[in-house]
Parts: C-alpha cells; structure tokens; sequence
C-alpha cells in the first residue's frame, strides 16, 4: 500500500544534529496520518508521499521547516523565589505566553537570585536532519480522519 491522504504511517525516526550527533531516537515507532493533518512536519509528508512498506530516507530540514526559527522574545529571566523548591537547570516549567496559551519553558541558567527561562524548542533554530524507515502503511479508518490523528497503539488515546 502506497502512502497518500488518510493512511497511517508507522516510522522509526532519528534526529541528528549537521555534525552527526544524535538528538533523538524514536523508542516506539511513531504512527501519523498522512494528508495535511499537522501530525509530522509538512517537508516529513512530502518526503513520505507515494511511499511504500521499507521505505527509508535521510532528509536535512532547515529551522522553519522543523522546530522554528528561535524567538529571543521567549527567553526570560525570572526572580528565583517565584518558583518552587527543587527546580533544576534542563527542567521544565508550564506557563503562558503573552497570548495566554500554554507555553513549556526549560530552565536554562540558575544564577543567583534569578532563573533564566527559554521557552524556545530546544531545537528550535538548528537544521536538522532525520532518518526515517517506514515499517507500516495502512488505510486510516473513519474516526481516525474525522478526529485527523491516528488511535491505539502508538497513535492518540482518547
């Protein structure tokens, strides 16, 4: 079975960095569905379209075709007291951006009384390269396209 609109995709995925350092490795395979759902990255899709079972391929992704361009504006500095006992440098902390919408910030710098923040991905503003190995295509079933992602197993759980 070809990949095209509302199938579902299995994948094993790495990410490295230009030098060759691994970033990420998928423990799991990742399940998406294909056709413009926002499950993977739109270049990810294009790449994978008209593919089979067995495919692999290796594709290099500049910031905005991936995680982003990063945005200074989302790095913070905050006073220490404001935040609970424990926090530790690569922690992560739920907030809101300027907008109210959830936003994840890591906890870059622990300097005397204040707390550095970035809520940039922390691969936002590199070019990435990923490996991809398709291990399974099949036909998206009807709640999976009215809900645009994939259910069960590796997919979303309600």
């Amino acid at each position: 079975m070809k990949i095209e609109k509302n199938t579902a995709v299995t994948l094993r995925y790495k990410v490295l960095d230009l030098q060759g350092k691994l970033l990420e490795e998928s423990k799991a395979p990742m399940v998406y569905l294909h056709g413009g759902y926002g499950n993977t990255f739109a270049k990810i899709e294009e790449a994978l379209d008209g593919k089979e079972k067995g495919f692999q391929t290796t594709l290099e992704l500049q910031p905005q075709d991936a995680f982003g361009l990063r945005d200074e504006s989302l790095v913070q500095t905050i006073p220490k007291t404001q935040f609970p006992p424990g926090v530790k440098v690569g922690g992560q902390l739920q907030g809101q951006d300027d907008q109210g919408h959830a936003q994840t910030f890591t906890v870059m710098k622990i300097k005397g009384p204040v707390v550095l923040l970035d809520g940039n991905h922390p691969m936002a503003g590199k070019v990435l390269r990923f490996s991809l190995a398709v291990t399974d295509v099949r036909s998206a079933s009807d709640e999976e396209i009215a809900h645009g992602h994939v259910h069960g197993e590796h997919g979303h759980h309600h």
